[in-house]
């Protein structure tokens, strides 16, 4: 996105192409977090028709408000996440309402991992998080299908090596 003014702003580099991640993470998420707010609704709606009281009902009807919510709030957080390789530089964005640039320079990466839990293994996806000398560095990319992972692990293993052999 550009600022108001059409010139580029913070989060929206000049020449960059970002990379988006793969949409199967909309359903690696709702698999996750629905079930968190589905499952007490479900008790409580039962809880509620059994006992009869009525404010059970105004926590099934928030809970089902805040459901509607994650299945809204979810798909936009994903297709706002991407990444971009630059010559000396990986960007990662993410966030609609909150947005956040990670800018990692190759030369300060230590090591870069590739994981899969179960549920992501199931939605066929991994994540790739890279480590670097700063414990504050956020700088991980969910949602990429497994032979991408696999290719940008090696190349930025590469890249952070070339950057550090000062190539």
């Amino acid at each position: 996105m550009t600022s108001p003014g059409g010139a580029p702003g913070p989060f929206d580099p000049q020449g960059v192409v970002w990379q988006p991640v793969s949409t199967r993470l909309i359903r690696a998420r709702l698999v996750s977090a629905l079930p968190l707010v589905l499952v007490p609704a479900v008790l409580l709606a039962l809880a509620a028709a059994a006992s009869g009281v009525t404010g059970l009902w105004f926590v099934v009807a928030a809970l089902a408000l805040l459901t509607m919510w994650i299945v809204w709030v979810i798909p936009r957080q994903v297709h706002a996440y991407g990444y971009a390789e630059r010559n000396d530089d990986l960007l990662i964005r993410r966030g609609v309402m909150f947005r956040s640039l990670v800018v990692v320079p190759y030369g300060r990466m230590q090591f870069v991992d590739v994981k899969a839990g179960p549920v992501d293994r199931w939605c066929d996806i991994a994540a790739v998080k890279l480590h670097t000398a700063s414990v504050h560095t956020d700088a991980h990319i969910a949602g990429l299908a497994p032979a991408e992972a696999a290719r940008l692990r090696d190349r930025l293993a590469s890249r952070g090596e070339a950057q550090l052999a000062g190539l």
